[in-house]
């Protein structure tokens, strides 16, 4: 029986890296092979002209003074008026990481102090909320900010009101580390409120009674708990926007190109060979990050007891609230937090059935179908894009669901090897959507040669796979906790009346965890669906366009002038079947409960 057991599941992790070898390892390590071949024969020379390039490492400007020494990658960056070309591609995307990670921060621990620290109505709902950025599409929010900060956005358009303005925010660094903190401040804020609800109050009141003031007992009981959290979140925000894509190419352009868009600006010039060594070099950082977060979380999530919590007070107290500095300056961060995350949506929506001058419209959607009833060749419809993302979504399940079922179980069962199956079968969290994308269209798109036969795998099938690779690990991680929260003796119980390890996986464990299972695959669901960064390279053409492509073709769109309108309006789409999909699955989940 237990021999049995142990070829059920070791069955299962022989599939999944099967299909990880194929959709993943193999098209990730051509990537590494290109950047370390030069003419067909093992060659650094390709890191070497990366590493050695100004454009890439820094001191860039000392060149400007001789255009005929300025190397074509920063005459292009130049052309741009890029502002920050000193710094370097990989010191700038650092620079923007630091300060975008700063500001997450900034935004993020207040709200972590009152979900922790007070009651208020609502405090479960605007917990539970802060999930929300995780489902939305990347390319949704930029456009939500250039509805708000453009020229003729919503906020310049209250700023008339009062006889101010217009603030010109988009293509500036400063929108783009604002769009990352709508991402990464609810990140921020959902690590830190888990550890501060856990601090030992206890200990905090020993403090306090020792003659330790608040600010001391502060110092030296509560923020040592929580610092892990705080690690936590702001190495996983550096790992994010270090790798940031969508944003920054509709929010910054060449004028602030990262490595990300670079890369990509790389492979649409055909520039395999320097796009493959960016890539080889960004996944060895984003890999040492990755380290550096597992040694944190594992920290973070080591057992606490059974410890008292602190206490939360009333936010709302009365006439108090009206004179309490603290209460109020609490109003205040409420409000700024308001409209920073709500007000890129809300702008969205409003922008896609208005005119510039205000005036109520549905042009925009008017403009979709016309869109729609086009024969013009190289047209991107709304309604097979919106039938395309809803397919591969699909899809992505039927692949990703069963992957982190099995990866959860390997981490929760232990084992010999156990350790070295799950970092193997977690390894595409620390490699971007671009350089994987790369790798298939070099590996599989491109085709490769086996046993004589050539290979390859195009259209829905690769971007179905992209997307399975980059959901599964949220099933796992969803999953993964449930599994080990299940009581052991129920398993047992089963075993002993004959059951195998599988049938107790399947009949009793699965159904215990069947609300975190269906959480993951709605996370599975609204990733596909708003899944650009390896789609817009592995969608050829416009039969295999999903609404995120088509979002960003309409943004960049010069035929459209510098109306922002039909965008909106194919963002308001993309939101509304991104959150009616999550809130369905969500529903079915709720049933098992």
């Amino acid at each position: 029986m237990a021999r049995r057991d142990g070829w059920a599941l070791w069955a299962g992790v022989v599939a999944t890296l099967a299909t990880l070898v194929v959709v993943f390892y193999y098209p990730v390590a051509s990537v590494f092979a290109d950047s370390i071949t030069a003419g067909g024969r093992l060659s650094l020379a390709p890191f070497l002209s990366v590493l050695g390039d100004p454009f890439y490492t820094g001191a860039a400007h000392t060149l400007v003074t001789d255009p005929a020494a300025v190397p074509s990658g920063i005459a292009q960056w130049l052309a741009a008026g890029a502002p920050a070309v000193e710094f370097g591609l990989f010191g700038f995307t650092t620079y923007q990481a630091l300060l975008s990670t700063l500001v997450s921060v900034l935004v993020g621990l207040p709200g972590a102090y009152v979900l922790a620290r007070f009651e208020f109505p609502g405090r479960r709902f605007l917990r539970s909320v802060t999930i929300l950025p995780f489902v939305l599409p990347s390319i949704l929010v930029a456009v939500g900010f250039l509805a708000m900060f453009g020229r003729t956005g919503l906020f310049n358009d209250l700023l008339a009101v009062v006889g101010l303005g217009p603030v010109e925010l988009t293509f500036t660094l400063e929108i783009v580390v604002l769009a990352h903190a709508f991402y990464n401040a609810p990140l921020v804020t959902r690590l830190v409120t888990a550890a501060w609800e856990s601090v030992d109050a206890d200990r905090v009141e020993t403090a306090r009674t020792l003659g330790a003031s608040p600010l001391r007992a502060f110092q030296d009981v509560t923020l040592p708990q929580l610092l892990p959290a705080l690690a936590t979140a702001a190495v996983l925000t550096f790992v994010f926007t270090f790798m940031s894509f969508p944003i920054v190419l509709a929010l910054g352009g060449l004028e602030l190109a990262t490595v990300e868009v670079w890369l990509f600006a790389r492979v649409q010039s055909l520039d395999l060979t320097e796009a493959a060594t960016l890539g080889a070099i960004e996944t060895a950082l984003s890999l040492g990050l990755l380290y550096v977060y597992l040694r944190y979380e594992a920290r973070r999530t080591e057992p606490g007891g059974t410890s008292r919590g602190l206490s939360r007070r009333p936010l709302v107290d009365g006439v108090r609230s009206l004179v309490d500095p603290l209460r109020l300056a609490i109003f205040a961060y409420g409000a700024v937090a308001l409209v920073l995350f709500a007000g890129p949506l809300l702008s969205l929506v409003i922008e896609s059935v208005t005119t510039p001058a205000g005036q109520p419209t549905l042009d925009y959607y008017a403009f979709l179908l016309a869109r729609q009833a086009s024969t013009a060749a190289g047209t991107v419809r709304p309604f097979p894009a919106v039938v395309n993302s809803l397919l591969f979504g699909v899809g992505t399940l039927l692949v990703a669901i069963p992957m982190g079922v099995v990866v959860a179980v390997v981490a929760t069962r232990g084992g010999r090897g156990s350790r070295a199956a799950e970092a193997l079968l977690t390894a595409p969290l620390a490699v971007s959507g671009i350089v994987l994308g790369l790798g298939m269209l070099q590996a599989l798109v491109f085709g490769t040669t086996l046993f004589g036969y050539r290979l390859t795998v195009t259209g829905p099938v690769a971007i179905v796979a992209a997307h399975a690779v980059a959901a599964y690990p949220f099933v796992s991680r969803t999953v993964t906790p449930a599994l080990r929260s299940v009581d052991d003796r129920l398993g047992e119980a089963a075993r002993s009346l004959g059951a195998d390890r599988t049938t107790v996986l399947k009949d009793v464990e699965l159904p215990l965890v069947a609300p975190a299972l269906v959480a993951g695959a709605a996370f599975a669901f609204a990733i596909s669906v708003g899944e650009f960064d390896s789609t817009v390279l592995l969608s050829a053409g416009v039969d295999t366009a999903t609404m995120p492509v088509a979002l960003e073709r309409y943004v960049g769109d010069r035929s459209l002038g510098p109306n922002l309108g039909p965008a909106t309006a194919m963002g308001t789409v993309l939101l509304a079947v991104t959150t009616v999909s999550f809130v369905l699955i969500d529903r079915v989940g709720g049933r098992w409960e």
